[in-house]
């Protein structure tokens, strides 16, 4: 997501200066607490099953606020995530824990803008997806039609790399349901890597403590 990753004019990049958030990074690993979602119970969708991650890839997008989302990859699309409010990820909040739930290659424009329009309701009705109906966490405050967000991620997956693996233009939205145990996120999203195909994603996560997770 999207504008230059390191907000300076070379060409190139350092990799060096790829954000380390709590000594998480490519190539590195995180162990997890279960506990973070064995308290949700029965009731959460989210299933993970192992406590540690081997971080293969790394993303960051830069919000039009000024701050900075940070995100680490598994191989098979595990995603931790954090906020920071500089691009080092020095002082890092917000920290949340995603698995993937379905992944679909949209035939056509239609399907695109029916995606769209789910995405900008006030409630995600996930029957189609085996999934209960999520509200909107953005603009909670308001019941009305909200267009999704819009980001760029850049994704690198080797520190020592010149260039990045990917770039990712993202139409998404966030969603959450409160359960006995605490919440359930769930992350709604149109991708479109340059030069590839255009993909329709859902990840079930939860907000993860800072305690719940070391590297």
């Amino acid at each position: 997501m999207f504008k230059k990753l390191f907000g300076s004019s070379e060409k190139v990049a350092p990799a060096n200066r790829l954000a380390t958030v709590r000594n998480i990074t490519v190539g590195r690993t995180v162990s997890l607490d279960p506990l973070a979602w064995r308290r949700l119970g029965d009731e959460t969708q989210f299933a993970l099953d192992r406590d540690v991650l081997d971080i293969s890839a790394q993303g960051v997008v830069s919000l039009d606020s000024g701050q900075f989302v940070h995100r680490f990859y598994t191989d098979d699309h595990v995603m931790l995530q954090a906020m920071s409010d500089d691009e080092a990820g020095l002082e890092s909040y917000d920290f949340s824990l995603f698995v993937p739930w379905t992944s679909a290659y949209p035939p056509g424009e239609r399907e695109r803008r029916i995606w769209r329009d789910r995405l900008s309701a006030p409630v995600f009705h996930g029957a189609a997806e085996e999934l209960p109906d999520y509200p909107r966490f953005w603009f909670a405050e308001s019941d009305a039609i909200q267009p999704p967000v819009t980001l760029w991620e850049t994704i690198w997956d080797d520190r020592a790399a010149t260039t990045p693996y990917a770039k990712i233009f993202q139409t998404c939205m966030l969603y959450a349901r409160e359960l006995g145990g605490g919440r359930e996120l769930m992350l709604a999203l149109e991708q479109q890597p340059e030069g590839g195909d255009t993909t329709h994603e859902i990840m079930i996560g939860i907000p993860l403590e800072m305690a719940e997770f070391r590297a």
